[in-house]
């Protein structure tokens, strides 16, 4: 079964962290959401969240993928934190899937796996991106290699089908596109 690690941090986006996890796991997709502080975990308008486990109690390499979700002040807390990028760059290097949607992006380019890539950004943050040395897009959601981006938390169900259909097909992908409605959406 294909595994998704989700890093979960104070102040994340809910609608972004979960509608991934939600359209992942109706795809038969084993996701732990790993927080890096308690077990509940506080979003960035007050939904608050029980994790899987803590962070320290998960290996990086247990994972097919990482997901990383954004939300302010959830991706700097991401950011600021030694173990989120040491994983990211683990991932990164063991060619897993590395995900990012709005401002999480920048987290990728502390990460430093950006360089001579596509990616996208929340607007007004393109700034992220080029410090990483990445190429900034203005898509809805670009892939480049292993790594897949996203812009924001009204892309997030297209951006969420898409990693299913990266990480376990089109068919599985097109099913759960088609029970959540988001194919009659296509942004």
């Amino acid at each position: 079964m294909v595994k998704v690690l989700v890093f979960l941090a104070t102040g994340f986006e809910e609608i972004e962290t979960v509608t991934v996890v939600d359209v992942l796991r109706r795809a038969n997709i084993d996701v732990t959401v790993a927080s890096l502080t308690s077990n509940v975990v506080e979003g960035a308008h007050a939904m608050n969240v029980v994790a899987d486990k803590k962070i320290d109690e998960v290996d990086v390499n247990d994972f097919d993928a990482i997901f990383v979700p954004g939300g302010n002040p959830g991706y700097k807390n991401l950011r600021n934190d030694p173990r989120v990028i040491e994983m990211i760059k683990q991932a990164y290097n063991a060619n897993k899937l590395i995900a990012a949607i709005c401002a999480a992006p920048a987290v990728l380019s502390d990460a430093g796996i950006l360089k001579g890539k596509n990616s996208t950004i929340y607007p007004g943050m393109d700034n992220e991106l080029v410090a990483g040395g990445a190429t900034p897009k203005q898509d809805n959601i670009v892939i480049d290699g292993n790594i897949v981006t996203s812009r924001g938390p009204a892309t997030a169900l297209p951006f969420a089908v898409k990693l299913a259909e990266i990480l376990v097909g089109k068919q599985v992908a097109d099913s759960v596109s088609k029970k959540t409605l988001e194919n009659i959406l296509r942004l």
